[in-house]
């Protein structure tokens, strides 16, 4: 028996939704969920915000706003449906719509925030797909679990980022079950906290090629996508922890990726790849890119 709050079979064998979900992060991107930009400023919740305002970095809400509806502009001239999480004063971060819930291809995942001043995204995430009709595929219960951590590297195969704090072992166990039962295999890559989250580290740029900082990601989690046949456009440290990594696939071979992500879009230019780079840079200094901003509800 299934609920709003459970579309998920205890046994496996849930079916598909027909008008929404995602079995990958490179299929045609149709609609997208983004976060607020009202009420964001940096908070020192991570390593990149906190260089920032140690350094004595001011940010200005002016330039955010300016740069967010430039990257909006580009999901529209690329034909995206654009969808919105409503804007709450002490929810500065839910523009990071990715982390408080995940999009399966049986309905989205509402995650278990870590950091206390964002546990309460979950209850607009819920709330917005009620308004949908779109049904929750479940809750992660059993430890804290965030969208960041999450990717749907291809059609059958999850990988799932675990720092042991903003996704525990335990809630990543707990979605790794779910997934097991949909005959769906499930990697677990454990990296240290510094990272924040795996994409950081490693975000699917089309079909079997992703953008990777090998010097960094975990030497099992690049021996099983190397299996998968995943090719590597390889990043630095340096720009992995200016968000180099985090970039979103349009499909169709199209790439969404932050202006100062030069080095890597001249490589995704060399694979033939169409790339969208707005300056987004007044927003990625608080610690999340285009990738943490998008929740794919849609995707071919």
């Amino acid at each position: 028996m299934t609920s709003f709050l459970q579309n998920r079979l205890e046994q496996g064998n849930t079916q598909p939704l027909k008008n929404w979900g995602i079995t990958s992060e490179t299929g045609v991107l149709r609609d997208v969920l983004i976060g607020p930009i009202e009420y964001f400023s940096w908070r020192a919740g991570n390593a990149t915000s906190r260089r920032y305002l140690r350094d004595g970095i001011a940010f200005d809400a002016a330039v955010a706003k300016k740069q967010y509806e430039e990257m909006l502009d580009v999901y529209r001239s690329t034909d995206v449906n654009v969808h919105f999480f409503p804007a709450q004063a002490d929810q500065p971060y839910s523009i990071y719509a990715r982390d408080s819930s995940v999009m399966t291809p049986w309905g989205p995942i509402i995650s278990q925030m870590f950091s206390p001043w964002r546990r309460g995204e979950w209850v607009a995430a819920v709330s917005f797909y009620q308004e949908m009709d779109i049904p929750i595929y479940d809750c992660v219960t059993a430890g804290t679990f965030e969208g960041g951590d999450f990717m749907l590297i291809e059609p059958g195969a999850v990988l799932c980022g675990c720092s042991g704090e903003r996704t525990s072992l335990a809630g990543a166990e707990q979605v790794k079950g779910w997934f097991e039962k949909e005959g769906w295999e499930f990697k677990i890559g454990k990296f240290d906290p510094h990272f924040l989250h795996m994409d950081v580290q490693c975000v699917m740029v089309a079909d079997k090629l992703a953008a990777v900082c090998t010097e960094v990601l975990p030497d099992d989690v690049i021996a099983w996508l190397k299996a998968k046949n995943i090719e590597f456009i390889d990043v630095s440290y340096k720009d992995a922890m200016e968000l180099g990594c985090n970039i979103v696939s349009l499909g169709n071979e199209r790439v969404l990726l932050p202006y100062e992500s030069q080095s890597l879009k001249e490589q995704c230019l060399a694979h033939g790849l169409k790339v969208y780079d707005p300056d987004i840079s007044m927003i990625t200094k608080g610690g999340g890119g285009v990738h943490c901003m998008c929740q794919p509800l849609r995707r071919d």
